[in-house]
């Protein structure tokens, strides 16, 4: 994390240098695990929080991993939609121990991708309104964010991640699952669809 994005905001923290991790895809089964509490006092949840930032930033396109994505059965992820054009509210990066859904708006239906799955996309209902309540990694602290649109959703994404859930699993059916036809290196947004298709997730 740089000095700029440290203590910006109540829920920033300071983490220690991260170690980009590899992204495991499925059908891998860390990603249908669902990780219990996870103790965001513990130094490996640190690193991990840490690493999960790193892996993020050096992905093309990325805004959100969790810990199931890099092989670590925990409730841990980061998040950061800054510069996204479907972005609406922005709150920086958030990096979350055993975040939590508080409040949640009706579902819209966007198509979703994922790092973890690279060859498909997926048209998937999310609350377009959200209040989350999550840990932060090193001091524990509780701390609430409400946000909206495509950062509400990438929250829900990855929250997802940490009960062992992958946005397949929430489509409707095998209709509302679309092949990938643009991939990463060449210029997907946040959470891996390509450019110029409907907002993901």
């Amino acid at each position: 994390m740089t000095s700029s994005e440290a203590m910006t905001h109540p829920w920033s923290v300071e983490l220690p240098e991260g170690v980009v991790r590899e992204v495991v895809t499925a059908p891998d089964a860390v990603l249908a695990t669902p990780a219990e509490l996870t103790d965001p006092a513990d130094p490996a949840t640190v690193q991990l929080c840490a690493d999960l930032v790193a892996t993020m930033r050096v992905s093309p396109g990325c805004v959100g991993l969790a810990a199931q994505q890099v092989g670590v059965v925990a409730r841990a992820f980061c998040v950061d939609v800054t510069g996204h054009p479907k972005a609406r509210t922005l709150h920086g990066l958030m990096v979350l121990v055993n975040a939590e859904v508080v409040t949640a708006s009706r579902n819209e239906k966007g198509r979703e991708g994922c790092m973890s799955v690279p060859d498909f996309t997926g048209d998937v209902k999310r609350a377009s309104r959200v209040t989350v309540r999550g840990q932060l990694p090193g001091s524990g602290e509780w701390v609430e964010i409400a946000t909206d649109a495509f950062e509400a959703k990438a929250l829900q994404h990855e929250m997802d991640h940490c009960a062992g859930k992958l946005f397949l699993d929430r489509v409707a059916g095998a209709h509302a699952i679309h092949e990938r036809k643009v991939y990463l290196e060449a210029g997907e947004l946040p959470t891996g669809r390509p450019r110029g298709e409907a907002t993901p997730q």
